[in-house]
């Protein structure tokens, strides 16, 4: 896979740290202004929640594409792997469904908005700061096709990375162990 699709391909952890990375540091500079200086500025709290929301949504981009999204799995977990995984792919047609519902749905909205409506402190105009709904459901939408290409076509599993972290962990505990028990066996 060359650079530029394996970076593609984490577009939207890249926009998760930046926007995380500008929210904190903006609470933080609001915060010593409040505390030491004395005074607020209006507009850190405004931008600090349109940039939360914006993380929030690529952030579940981004878990769509890590197969790590909330799901119930465990009647699929019973089930024969080949099953389930046609039961999830159902369950994510139903989810691309929503998906172009809502993007349609979002377009509309942000069509209808009128100039004059704009962000309190900051004076953007609205529209702008709700393009984040259709992008991040687009972006959600190829990333839950993507993962089912990869899992019905191409056969290759995304594991949920909370498991695969723990399995490392035991993994990494177990050699330990094994070390242990050769280093004290002499």
């Amino acid at each position: 896979m060359s650079a530029f699709w394996k970076h593609l391909d984490h577009l939207e952890s890249y926009i998760c740290r930046a926007l995380l990375a500008v929210f904190v540091t903006l609470l933080f500079v609001q915060i010593v202004a409040r505390q030491v200086f004395g005074f607020s500025i209006t507009w850190i709290e405004e931008l600090s929640v349109i940039l939360f929301v914006w993380f929030a949504y690529f952030g579940a981009s981004y878990a769509a594409r890590m197969a790590a999204h909330n799901r119930v799995t465990f009647h699929l977990n019973m089930m024969p792997r080949r099953t389930a995984r046609i039961l999830e792919a159902i369950g994510d047609l139903f989810w691309i469904a929503f998906n172009v519902i809502f993007i349609w749905q979002a377009i509309q909205f942000i069509g209808r908005l009128k100039p004059f409506v704009k962000a309190q402190t900051l004076g953007w105009e609205m529209r702008y700061v709700y393009t984040a709904l259709p992008i991040a459901f687009a972006l959600m939408t190829i990333r839950i096709l993507q993962v089912n290409y990869l899992k019905l076509v191409k056969g290759i599993d995304p594991r949920d990375p909370d498991k695969v972290e723990v399995e490392q962990a035991l993994e990494l505990a177990a050699e330990e162990q094994r070390a242990f028990q050769r280093e004290h066996a002499k």
